[in-house]
């Protein structure tokens, strides 16, 4: 029996996948090639913009009236790191089974988008499809790390400027129901250091005032607020329909005291250490008022006396309106889906993308991988996605893209 031959996107999709862009060394020389290579056999324009220290490859589809904002597809090229003893293939081979299931990094996160943006352009170009406005892709780094050297600088600059982008669409999240997620807005990431100081002495004594003990009552009030919000979520489920992107999250990440250095056993267990210091990644709704917040945590760590530093912080979080009846961008989005028969559900994304940044120029964003009946496993071990789901959603950008950049 003759075997199929793969469809082409899903070759190219592959091909891509195993380019080792995943962190802490992403070649994104490889990758930059590889983007421009298929931009120039496909008849893109194409450029790759170094201003933020790593190269951002932008391809282009003129429009008939560039003057107008023009329409951003963003996709981010690296990826998290495999763990290969929890994979049930080389994470790095997009090697497909039977079912037509792709296991690699970055089929869902998001590699898959990634290319059905460059696979849907080479469709505008091969059947002459004209648009009004300006169409873009832009393919950044180190999303995955901050967007210190990707997005978050892109934006402020001329060149980024020159594009004029009236809106933007992004990663969003596998789905694993019939329907599909779209995101409007996502959480503040802020990563909080808390330092507290206190008395040492033996440890066979009952020092008062002791680091541990000060940094341990902010943890308790801190871990109280986490399981208020945890009950909400839950609660929410129930009553009100509450999602994850609606609470704030709160996890302990770092906690660290003691005196000496390790490994273990090599610590002074006598000795009451002076300091002791704890690690917080916080995840804030764009609904919950930041500068309060602010104050929430000034108050937890006032009240012992300690201080704080941030690994991360984010001083702004807009969200694109849904509700705003001037949002014509979203009545074609949520149309053209319509036509198409997909059932959206619009949420917060309960974690960060680039789109914050374009949303915090005051740029409506949608965060939206047309991947849906398959489980949600970007970050996760043996993330797969089905060939014909990821055809299928180059079939969908197809018909929702023309209605943007002809609007």
């Amino acid at each position: 029996m003759q075997q199929e031959q793969e469809n082409s996107s899903v070759t190219v999709f592959r091909e891509f996948l195993r380019i080792r862009t995943d962190h802490p060394k992403p070649d994104y020389t490889a990758s930059t090639k590889f983007l421009v290579e298929k931009a120039q056999q496909y008849g893109l324009q194409c450029e790759v913009y170094n201003g933020t220290g790593l190269p951002i490859v932008i391809m282009k589809i003129e429009g008939s009236e560039p003057t107008l904002p023009s329409v951003l597809l963003n996709a981010h090229v690296d990826v998290v790191p495999a763990v290969l003893d929890h994979w049930k293939v080389n994470p790095f081979d997009a090697y497909k089974d039977e079912k037509g299931d792709i296991y690699a990094r970055g089929t869902q996160d998001m590699k898959c988008v990634a290319i059905q943006f460059l696979e849907v352009a080479h469709r505008f170009i091969k059947s002459g499809k004209k648009f009004r406005r300006n169409l873009y892709l832009t393919y950044v780094p180190d999303e995955e790390i901050g967007a210190s050297n990707g997005m978050e600088p892109f934006v402020k600059t001329d060149k980024f400027r020159e594009l004029n982008v009236g809106m933007v669409i992004d990663e969003g999240l596998a789905s694993p129901t019939e329907e599909f997620t779209v995101f409007y807005g996502e959480r503040a990431p802020w990563w909080i250091h808390i330092t507290a100081e206190g008395n040492t002495g033996h440890g066979s004594r009952f020092i008062e005032g002791t680091a541990v003990e000060k940094l341990m009552r902010t943890i308790n009030k801190m871990m109280q607020f986490r399981q208020d919000q945890f009950d909400l979520l839950h609660k929410g489920h129930h009553e009100c329909g509450k999602k994850l992107g609606d609470v704030t999250t709160l996890n302990l990440t770092v906690l660290k005291a003691g005196v000496g250095e390790g490994p273990f056993p090599n610590y002074s267990y006598n000795v009451i250490p002076t300091v002791a210091e704890a690690g917080f990644d916080i995840r804030i709704p764009p609904t919950v008022n930041l500068e309060s917040f602010l104050d929430q945590i000034r108050e937890w760590t006032s009240e012992e006396g300690l201080s704080f530093k941030f690994a991360n912080y984010t001083e702004k979080n807009e969200l694109t309106d849904l509700n705003d009846p001037d949002l014509k961008w979203w009545t074609v989005f949520r149309e053209s889906c319509d036509k198409m028969g997909l059932k959206l559900v619009p949420e917060i994304f309960p974690a960060a993308t680039d789109s914050r940044f374009i949303r915090n120029l005051g740029i409506p964003a949608f965060g939206f991988s047309p991947i849906n009946n398959t489980p949600i496993l970007l970050h996760d071990h043996n993330e797969f996605l089905n060939e014909k789901t990821y055809l299928r959603g180059i079939d969908i950008y197809e018909g929702i893209i023309p209605n943007l950049a002809n609007m």
